[in-house]
Formats: C-alpha cells, structure tokens, sequence
C-alpha cells in the first residue's frame, strides 16, 4: 500500500498558512555564535518571585487538575472587581490560555466561513492566519506611515460580510500606542456598521508616556477586551490570559473552551491571581529606558515611528535595499537577529526589533544596523 501523502491528507485550511517567519528567525538564530538577539518578543526579566512561589504552592497543594471551563472563581472575582473599579462595568470574565487562546475561542463563536475580520496592517502574526484558519476572510487595512487609526480608511473596508474589527494597543510590531479618541472613532464605527470591536491591551501594563488608553467604556455591549499575564510578568510559556465583554459572548466562548483548551493550567491560575498583586513599575522603567536608547541610536539613521509601549520598534529598512528581507539577511549575517516586516504586512519595508534584551545587546545591534544603513 502506498504511503500517505501530504496531498491526500493535509487539509486546505492547514496548507492556507504558512510556519512563523518568527520562528524561522528563532530556528536560524540556533545556527549561529552567540547572535545579538534582538528578534524575540519576550520579556528579559525573569517571572516575579512570588508568582513563582504561588504556583509552587498550588502544584504541592495538588492543584494540578482540571478547573471548571470559565477559571478559577477566586481569580475571576479578582479580575471582574479589578474591570468594575476601571471601568464602571459588570463585565463577566473568561480564563484563557494565553490571549492567542482567547482570539481563537473568539473568532469561532463570531465568524463564519467566507465573514471578513479587519486588522490594522502591520498586524500581529496570529490575527491574519487564526481567522483563516476559522474559514474567515481577513481584510488588512494599511496604516502606513505612522501605525494609527484613520476612520475613513477603516471604514473603506467594511462589506456586508464584515463582522469584526481588531485593534491592539500598544501594538505588535510598531509599539504604538492608540489614543481614547480614536478608541472613541473606532467604536462608533463598529457600533455604525454591528461589528465586534475586539481590543488586545496584552501589552497594556507596558506604556511609557502616561496610561494606556482602554476602549472598553465607548461600546460596551459590543466590545470585547483580551488581556493576559505573559508581558507585565514573563509568564510567556504559563499561557493565561483572559477575555471580557458581553455576557452572550463570553458564554459562546466558555462552551467552545469546553472542547478544545478544556481549561487554562491550573496551577498557573493560582500565580496570576498573585500576580495581580506585584508591582511591576520597575520593569516598565527599565523598559522606557531601553526604548529611549533604542530611539536615540537608530532615529539618525532610519525613518521610524516613536513607540509608546511594548517592546518593539518597527523601522523601515533603508532604500538602498532591495526589501526588508533583503535587510533583514544582511543583518542576519552580521550577526544580529531581527524580523522581516512582511511577517506582520503585506509590504515587505520596514522590520521589526526587540529591545527586550540587554542594554549591551542593544548597543551592539544598534551599532551595526546603523553601519549598514549608511552603506
């Protein structure tokens, strides 16, 4: 009998996506000496001592099972009297793995085959490819040159098949930053056309030239607010996040949690209710710094936007280069890691970099970015 082939057998929605140009980053990376790292999107500082501690307690304790689908009651109550203090809403509460667990119980509770999702271009990588993969249509929508909403341009895209529109803020890959007005734009405009509003604020403790703006007061009964533990607290690997808004929704996304995540870790639920009590504004002043030196260094030399939280700049790669990639390659081979922006666009001009790393590393990477852009 003959062996089973990858046409036969691997489905189209499968071979629709193609792997992470960040991971293939990350692969190359292994290959070489001792790489100036500037390509990962993962906080340098290690998880807070006592998150570390809570989950030690709960996994001696056995708290190593299954929780209820929605998560645990203690973390939930903290979290929903937490968005009632912000927000002046009663908003019920979803435990997730991860908010990239959150976006996919999401767009499987909203979209049918051949519904369009609108994202901002450059986009986080997940956004494009899980509405794909749900049978959706994603619709990028270029923001171009300075990453922020333009009303007019969003409201160019919407179809009678639109059914959601995601925003980030601050923002993978560009750092930047949205404003209360247009958050306030961007809901009307969902409100205008009966879209679901969905706001990722994963990054949101991360701000560095005052609060984050939050979107959730303008339409609340259409909006739905993604946030997690994996930035404020290096918890990347403990997956938990959690996502909050319309009671209707968050108990579509409960019952498709049932058969697909079942639940978030156990244990790491436990360590973020702790989480929530440990002040991290040390970590974000560290984090302002190194943006600012990152700013100080490659602003002379690149066109590129000023971010205002994250950890990431996103400048364009210089003319004299064929694309990013083609930049990206010449970095490569000097020895510093970094990501094409055709990951995150569908133009293939600026890249993105890290600054989660050590102000060495940073120098360092700077230094020979620069080099190359005045070659």
């Amino acid at each position: 009998m003959a062996s089973p082939t990858p046409e036969r057998f691997l489905s189209a929605r499968s071979r629709s996506v193609d792997a992470s140009g960040i991971r293939k980053v990350f692969d190359l990376g292994q290959k070489l000496a001792n790489p100036i790292n500037l390509s990962i999107g993962q906080p340098d500082f290690e998880v807070p001592e006592a998150v570390r501690a809570a989950a030690i307690r709960a996994i001696e304790a056995r708290q190593n099972g299954y929780t209820v689908t929605q998560g645990i009651t203690p973390l939930r109550e903290r979290l929903q009297a937490d968005l009632k203090r912000e927000f002046g809403l009663d908003l019920p509460v979803l435990i997730t793995s991860g908010v990239s667990g959150a976006i996919q119980l999401a767009l499987m509770a909203v979209l049918n085959p051949g519904d369009e999702v609108i994202i901002p271009d450059p986009y986080f990588v997940i956004y494009k490819h899980a509405v794909k993969l749900i049978g959706g249509v994603p619709v990028p929508v270029d923001t171009y040159p300075d990453f922020h909403f333009d009303r007019e341009r969003f409201e160019v895209a919407v179809t009678p098949r639109t059914k959601m529109l995601v925003l980030a803020s601050p923002s993978n890959p560009t750092g930047v930053v949205l404003s209360a007005e247009e958050l306030r734009q961007a809901a009307e405009l969902a409100e205008r056309h009966n879209l679901i509003l969905v706001l990722d604020e994963i990054y949101l403790a991360l701000a560095y030239d005052g609060p984050c703006p939050s979107g959730v007061g303008f339409a609340p009964q259409r909006t739905l607010l993604l946030r997690g533990f994996s930035k404020s607290y290096a918890m990347t690997g403990w997956r938990l996040g959690y996502a909050a808004g319309p009671a209707w929704l968050i108990a579509e996304m409960t019952k498709l949690q049932q058969y697909t995540f079942v639940c978030a870790p156990s244990m790491v639920q436990h360590a973020g209710l702790a989480a929530l009590d440990v002040d991290v504004s040390g970590h974000v002043s560290d984090y302002r710094r190194k943006r600012d030196l990152v700013w100080e260094r490659l602003s002379k030399d690149f066109e590129v936007t000023r971010p205002g939280g994250g950890f990431y700049f996103f400048p364009r790669a210089p003319k004299q280069f064929a694309s990013s990639s083609t930049f990206v390659e010449q970095a490569i081979a000097n020895n510093v890691l970094i990501i094409p922006g055709s990951v995150f666009s569908e133009r293939d001009t600026h890249f993105r970099l890290s600054y989660a790393t050590t102000d060495e590393n940073l120098e360092k990477g700077c230094e020979i970015l620069c080099r190359l852009a005045k070659q």
